[in-house]
């Protein structure tokens, strides 16, 4: 199935008063931050990166934050950045991959937004970002394997804080961007 919702509708308008932001989570190599992008041009909001956010903000990449503060250091950072970027309206948000790993930044999204997990399978996802060097998470000698384990251990959480379930394997940006749109709430969109 190409889009589900996770949560009811409803409930969603029951829980959150806030329905002009869209906060998107998901694996590494989902299209977070490429299909972000395209929704947001296309109802009209900004679109912000929280991982470009924080090496914006301390002029290092990601990597070099893992380095030198470890994972424990770019979660606080990463947390800060959500925190922030979440307060403003009209926003799509791409969030990092283990955001979710943290319970104040699953209370942080889903009490302020409408949240979108973009599903990718493990062999997708692997197809997406095996020649990045960028992802200090996949320094290993198996990335699949790494992949897979953390799919496994972040998916309840993506499933825990989406409103709506959307499929990126095999589909391109703009269509997977139609289809959020097509299931927006009302109020989401201009």
């Amino acid at each position: 199935m190409a889009a589900t919702f996770v949560k009811s509708v409803a409930a969603f308008f029951m829980a959150n008063t806030i329905t002009n932001k869209i906060f998107l989570v998901g694996p590494m190599g989902a299209g977070k931050s490429a299909v972000g992008r395209r929704l947001a041009s296309d109802i009209g909001f900004e679109f912000a990166d929280a991982d470009d956010w924080v090496e914006a903000r301390t002029g290092v990449d990601i990597a070099y934050i893992f380095e030198r503060e470890g994972e424990v250091g770019f979660r606080k950072r990463e947390t800060h950045a959500l925190d922030t970027l979440s307060q403003q309206d009209k926003i799509v948000l791409a969030t990092g991959g283990g955001a979710v790993g943290q319970a104040e930044n699953r209370n942080i999204l889903t009490a302020r937004g409408f949240v979108v997990y973009l599903f990718a399978s493990v062999a997708q996802q692997y197809q997406r970002v095996r020649y990045g060097h960028d992802r200090p998470m996949l320094h290993t000698d198996d990335p699949r394997a790494r992949l897979k384990a953390l799919f496994e251990q972040r998916e309840p959480w993506y499933e825990q804080v989406a409103d709506l379930k959307v499929t990126t394997d095999g589909r391109r940006v703009a269509e997977v961007a139609r289809a959020i749109v097509a299931l927006l709430p009302e109020a989401s969109t201009p």
